[in-house]
């Protein structure tokens, strides 16, 4: 608690001549502080200066071994006793799009790329009008992922998205060499993501899926702050230091409003191809306990398996090429439960 008042003392310090930006949440977790700011959106570029002043004033201290600072959209004030729905306060750069859903990870190398072309492709298999945006800009891998290359095309102004068994899919990947460096700072990269949001012709789609780069940094908040997220989707691993990272990931959205739809255990177990035996190489469990833990949806177990990473490898995802296999039928268990959630009301079910 000490540590928290002396959190709170340091951020109110730096921001105490700067009524336009409040302190709305300070959290300290095993020698990790983050602290979320709230400004209004229209000031989120003049506040990223004192964002910086602030980390640097709590990482001085010595006292924490990485520090966090999250700038955050202020809640609108009050009217008539009612708050306004957190889609009436964010810009839609995205009108067609019934549901955008995020697939993140507060880590990387947990696998959440596989997942997200997986879930996509699954959703679309429903007969769901469902795209697949690669928000991942420093590592865009969803094109190998699929199969796809080249450019795509324009059409009035637009670029079109290249399609693959029903599903829309736009990516860094089609703009650049693959073996292109991106040396992208923060406003360059929420540039980007507001041009793959509104200057693609998605048309009407019922679920977009976004898989998000690993982190909680500037591509997170810019999708939280310029899309009316339905929910994000994290994936973790089962270590305890894959865990960690994922339950920043779930506390970041919470901070700014998004729900989340439920986590993910990746790379949960191998079962041996020669006898069936399990094996629980990274733990076990440990996302389905720190999602009850959080009060989040556990959406379930994947495996350590062979046949997921050549099919990624060779554009061929296992829900479309081996739908009868073991992991297939998981990631349509999971597509289905996200579309459940999403698309339960009776004026909202899935169009052809």
């Amino acid at each position: 608690m000490q540590e928290i008042e002396k959190l709170k003392d340091i951020v109110s310090g730096v921001i105490a001549r700067t009524p336009e930006i409040k302190i709305a949440g300070v959290q300290s977790d095993n020698g990790h502080a983050m602290i979320v700011l709230e400004t209004d959106p229209a000031l989120g570029g003049e506040m990223e200066t004192l964002r910086r002043a602030v980390e640097q004033a709590v990482t001085a201290t010595g006292d924490f071994t990485k520090v966090s600072v999250i700038l955050s959209a202020r809640r609108a004030a009050k009217s008539s006793g009612r708050t306004p729905s957190r889609a009436a306060q964010i810009e839609n750069l995205a009108p067609g799009i019934k549901h955008v859903i995020a697939v993140a990870s507060g880590k990387g190398g947990v696998g959440k790329s596989t997942v997200a072309v997986n879930l996509a492709a699954a959703l679309a298999a429903q007969g769901l009008r469902a795209g697949l945006m690669d928000a991942d800009i420093y590592g865009p891998s969803v094109p190998a992922m699929l199969g796809l290359e080249g450019r795509p095309d324009t059409q009035d102004g637009k670029l079109v998205p290249p399609e693959i068994g029903g599903l829309k899919v736009m990516s860094m990947g089609f703009l650049v060499e693959s073996d292109a460096p991106m040396i992208w700072r923060g406003p360059m990269i929420q540039t980007a993501l507001r041009q793959f949001l509104q200057d693609v012709a998605w048309g009407d789609l019922d679920i977009l899926v976004v898989d998000m780069p690993p982190g909680t940094g500037d591509a997170q908040l810019t999708m939280a702050q310029k899309v009316p997220l339905a929910g994000a989707v994290i994936v973790s691993t089962p270590q305890d230091i894959a865990l960690l990272d994922a339950r920043k990931g779930i506390n970041m959205f919470r901070q700014v409003g998004v729900p989340v739809l439920g986590v993910i255990e990746n790379m949960s177990y191998h079962t041996c191809t020669a006898c069936g035996h399990e094996d629980h190489i990274f733990g076990h469990g440990g996302a389905k306990a720190a999602a009850q833990k959080l009060s989040c949806h556990f959406l379930g177990a994947l495996p350590l398996d062979i046949d997921i990473r050549i099919h990624a490898d060779a554009g061929t995802p296992i829900v479309t090429e081996a739908p009868e296999s073991a992991p297939a039928r998981q990631y349509r268990a999971m597509a289905h439960d996200i579309s459940e959630m999403l698309l339960s009301s009776p004026n909202d079910s899935p169009r052809a």
